[in-house]
């Protein structure tokens, strides 16, 4: 107490000798709600009595809370960092960025001692040196520390002429890469659309080079998923594979054969081995596929109809009524 009869305390309150801080006109502490203390007139009980005192302790958190130094600043920077990602993102120029960030990363690398400085290439023939490694993703910026084999091996069979790939990571500065390739089988035809297929029915590229007409002609919806095991039937018969011009797969159920003299030969839906050698027979035999006939239909196993050509039909009749007797006698 001074001489004016003025009595000094804490700020806080603590350590008065005088009792509460109310009493001596200090502002009162604010204290922690209690869950036990009504928090309003209509609050005191219910639902409404627990959603008052959950915010009232929210409230009483964030008035404590003490947020570190330069939170404003990294609270800036990455609203900004989100600002530039959105506008990379709805602008579609994430491929670009994407690229930007790999080279400088494979500058990095090569500048440490990771340059690629040689690639190890087998088992290629139709695709070129470069074309494998453009497929790869290998150029002369490439670095081995962040070259993915297994994501440029994914790639490499990705493309439909390589049927396998390895693709080994020689450290210091070297890649080995071994293909397998698959080789061109057949053509294939639907839709009016020609393609070079693999023996599996892969569609490898679409025909445009004259160095693989000789090989067979499949056409129709699943001739190029079939056409492996019914050709491997037809070479059983080297004669008569070499006069077949198209194998035609109808319905997708059976195969008819259209000859380079214009013969249709229908086969039948099962048993198609039996059915060629009972043709391969006939033309060994007969000479059937040298006469003047358009089909051959082959789809009954007791018996094989032959239609003749417009014009052997007609000499046919023509042969019938010459051998049919004259009549007799004049008319009466």
């Amino acid at each position: 107490m001074d001489g004016g009869g003025r009595e000094f305390g804490s700020l806080t309150g603590r350590g008065s000798p005088g009792g509460s801080p109310r009493a001596r006109g200090a502002s009162p502490r604010r204290r922690r709600p209690s869950a036990h203390r009504p928090a309003g007139r209509f609050a005191t009980f219910g639902p409404l009595a627990t959603i008052r005192r959950q915010a009232e302790r929210l409230v009483w958190a964030l008035e404590r809370l003490r947020l570190p130094r330069y939170t404003g600043v990294g609270a800036t920077a990455l609203i900004f960092a989100a600002s530039i990602g959105s506008g990379v993102v709805l602008g579609g120029h994430t491929p670009v960025v994407t690229a930007w960030f790999a080279d400088v990363r494979d500058m990095a690398a090569n500048a440490a001692g990771f340059r690629i400085a040689g690639v190890a290439l087998t088992g290629h023939k139709h695709l070129s040196r470069d074309e494998v490694l453009a497929i790869a993703g290998i150029t002369g910026r490439s670095s081995l520390l962040f070259l993915d084999a297994a994501e440029a091996r994914n790639r490499l069979k990705a493309n439909p002429w390589v049927g396998d790939a390895t693709v080994q990571k020689l450290y210091p500065d070297r890649v080995a890469i071994d293909i397998v390739e698959r080789r061109a089988f057949a053509l294939w035809q639907r839709d009016g659309q020609v393609h070079v297929i693999a023996a599996d029915g892969t569609v490898l590229e679409a025909y445009l080079s004259r160095g693989v007409m000789a090989l067979p002609f499949v056409v129709g919806t699943g001739a190029e998923r079939r056409a492996r095991d019914f050709l491997a039937l037809l070479d059983r018969h080297p004669d008569l594979r070499d006069q077949v011009r198209a194998s035609v797969l109808v319905g997708e159920r059976r195969w008819n054969l259209k000859l380079k003299n214009g013969i249709d030969i229908r086969l039948p839906e099962t048993d198609v081995p039996a059915a060629l050698d009972r043709l391969a027979s006939l033309e060994r035999d007969k000479k059937l596929l040298s006469r003047d006939i358009t089909v051959v239909d082959l789809r009954l196993p007791d018996r094989i109809t032959v239609r003749l050509s417009d014009s052997a039909a007609q000499a046919r009749d023509d042969a019938l009524k010459a051998k049919r007797p004259k009549p007799k006698g004049g008319a009466a």
